[in-house]
This record gives C-alpha cells, structure tokens and sequence, in this order.
C-alpha cells in the first residue's frame, strides 16, 4: 500500500522521472535478493561453520505486537541499509550524519580497520552497475551504523546510484520521529506532549508497533524505524533494510509498507502440500527454494508482508482523534515462501502458516 502522502505516486511523475523509479526499482529488486542471501543463507551456513544449530524464528514471532527475544547471536550478520531514489542534500546532515569524512573514498577506507579490501578498492567499485559492487557492500555491512545508497550527483550522469557514504548515524530523536508519525495520523495537532506525558509515550509505543518492531527494540532496528520515518520528507521513494542478530530477519521498510524475512522448516508433508499449491515436482520445489536440508526437513525463505489497520492510516477529513493503545495497527497481509536468492524463473509461492 503506498503513502501516497510520503512519495509522489507514478501517475505524477514525469516520463524522465517514471524511467528512473523503474531503473530504482529494478536495482531494488537486486539488492532485495543480495540482502536476503546476506542475512540468511550467509547467516545459516556461519552457524553451521561452527557447529551450532541455526536459532530459527518461532512462528509466533512473526504476528504483529509479537515479542521477540533478546539473545543476541554472533553468527547473525547484522546490518543497516539506507537506499535512497533520489539524493540527499544538506539540509539532512543534521540528523543523517553524511560527511567527507565517511564517504566511501579509498583515504577513508584505509583509516578504517574493519574494512579488508583496500587493495582491490577502485573509484568505480561503489557504483551499482559495477562488476564487483555487492562484494564491495559485503565487505562493508558489518560496519557499524548504516550504509548510504543514493543516486550520485557527482556523477557526469545523474542516473547512476553509488554506495556514497558508510558508518553513517542516523541522529533523530525517537520523540520527533514518533511526533512525525502521530501528526500524520491526526492522533495530535502539533505537538508530541499536547495531551500530557501518558498519551506521548503511548504515541512512542506506537511508532514501534506502526514499523513492526517491539517497543525495546535492539539500535540497528531502532535506527531503520527512524531513518524510515524520516526519509519519508525526502523527495521519491526510499527503502531502508535491516538485519538483527535478536530478530534473525531481514526487516525492509519502503513506500509499500513493511516486510519481514526469515529462515523456516518445512516437513516432508509441508513440503508436498507447497509444491501441490505450485504446481510443481517436490524436486523442483528443493531444487529451487530450499537454500539447506537438515534429516527430514528443508530449509526456505519466508517472507511476511504487512499491512496497516485503519487506526494506522490517516482518518477521512484529517479530523483529530482520540489514541486506544489497545487496537491494532498491523495484520497480516501476505504470507509467501521465496525462491533461492540465485533462482530467477519461480516466483514466491503462497502458504498461510502464521495463525494456522
């Protein structure tokens, strides 16, 4: 579902402009496949390099205002991405700290010790229709704080995007982020703290439950929520991906609304039901979306698609209204298993199991 309020819809756009959200998107769906392969297939097979089980998500997880543990787990990659459709310009540098000194120029990336791969670093590396780019932003993930992909107004054109900038903070207050939102949603005319101390924490509460995450949420998934509260003011669509070693899943968070990935088991009869559900072999069905086996089960993606609840959605005349904590802002909308990172021809396949 789009914010249309947050983007400029298709249908407004320039044909200049319609091109570029096409190539934007098409780079998006690039680096949705990099992202998942990163966070779970590589995650997975860590825990395996060290003979540890895989901690997969319960089920129950997956449900909207669900809890979710707070073991963290070393072999998780964690990660923040920013992936901007346009560009942003000073004006931001307040609160996304974006600066010379952590642009991804080889002179900052020798000072930086986390950073292996100077020797093989070209200026052209960082831009996304590089050979070589995903490995360059492989090797800078485990990074703290976020990675910046933009498109470059360096560039001699300006259709080309870039990993322009890495270690980058995102500095807005929680307070302004979660006053952003409930002014958005006529919960307050203007100010967080209008209708007293209790009504603003529970406008707080909400923000978090509004971008799937629990209230005392870890700092990467902290900083996406508000980085994607934030770039809502930015001209174009953005998307912010996250990667956790409490939440084992691959958060994403773009004008559509929220996303969760993680790594499921399938049984044997699970696994004839779905490939009966796809029309396909249970051959084809491992072959080309089980990323491991583990005795009896198959291991896949699992993709769950949210969408908001009307007390999450602007109301009809913008008419101020009355916060219940109680009511939901988030149901279930789509429940998939996807293909393999690598496989192009299958597509997601349905399969309800949250609230079976």
């Amino acid at each position: 579902m789009y914010n249309v309020e947050f983007c400029c819809p298709r249908e407004a756009l320039s044909r200049n402009e319609k091109l570029m959200r096409s190539y934007y998107n098409v780079l998006r769906d690039e680096m949705d496949q990099f992202v998942l392969g990163y966070s779970l297939v590589d995650s997975y097979h860590n825990f395996l390099a060290k003979g540890e089980p895989y901690p997969f998500v319960h089920t129950r997880e997956l449900k909207p205002r669900a809890r979710i543990p707070s073991t963290e787990f070393d072999s998780q990659n964690s990660f923040l991405i920013l992936f901007l459709e346009n560009c942003l310009d000073d004006s931001h540098k307040k609160y996304i700290r974006y600066f010379d000194i952590n642009k991804t120029t080889k002179t900052n990336l020798v000072k930086h010790k986390d950073f292996p791969n100077v020797e093989n670093f070209h200026r052209n590396i960082k831009n996304f229709d590089c050979e070589g780019f995903f490995e360059f932003v492989k090797s800078l993930m485990p990074v703290d704080y976020a990675l910046l992909i933009q498109r470059d107004d360096t560039a001699h054109s300006r259709d080309r995007y870039a990993l322009t900038h890495f270690h980058v903070r995102v500095d807005w207050p929680i307070a302004d982020a979660a006053e952003d939102l409930a002014i958005y949603l006529r919960y307050i005319s203007k100010d967080l703290y209008e209708k007293g101390d209790k009504y603003a924490e529970n406008c707080q509460k909400k923000f978090f439950e509004y971008h799937g995450m629990p209230l005392m949420a870890g700092g990467r998934r902290t900083a996406a929520i508000v980085a994607a509260q934030y770039l809502r003011r930015i001209k174009g669509i953005s998307t912010v991906y996250a990667g956790s070693s409490e939440s084992r899943a691959v958060l994403k968070l773009g004008e559509r609304g929220i996303s969760k990935s993680i790594l499921m088991r399938f049984s044997r009869e699970e696994v004839r039901q779905i490939a009966a559900i796809a029309g396909i072999t249970q051959t084809k069905f491992t072959k080309n979306y089980a990323i491991a086996r583990e005795n009896t089960h198959v291991i896949c993606i699992f993709n769950t698609i949210y969408d908001y609840t009307a007390h999450a959605v602007p109301p009809e005349g913008g008419r101020l209204r009355e916060l219940n904590s109680d009511t939901n802002w988030l149901t279930v909308a789509l429940e998939q298993i996807l293909p393999r990172p690598d496989v192009w021809k299958y597509p997601p396949i349905p399969f309800k199991i949250i609230y079976a």
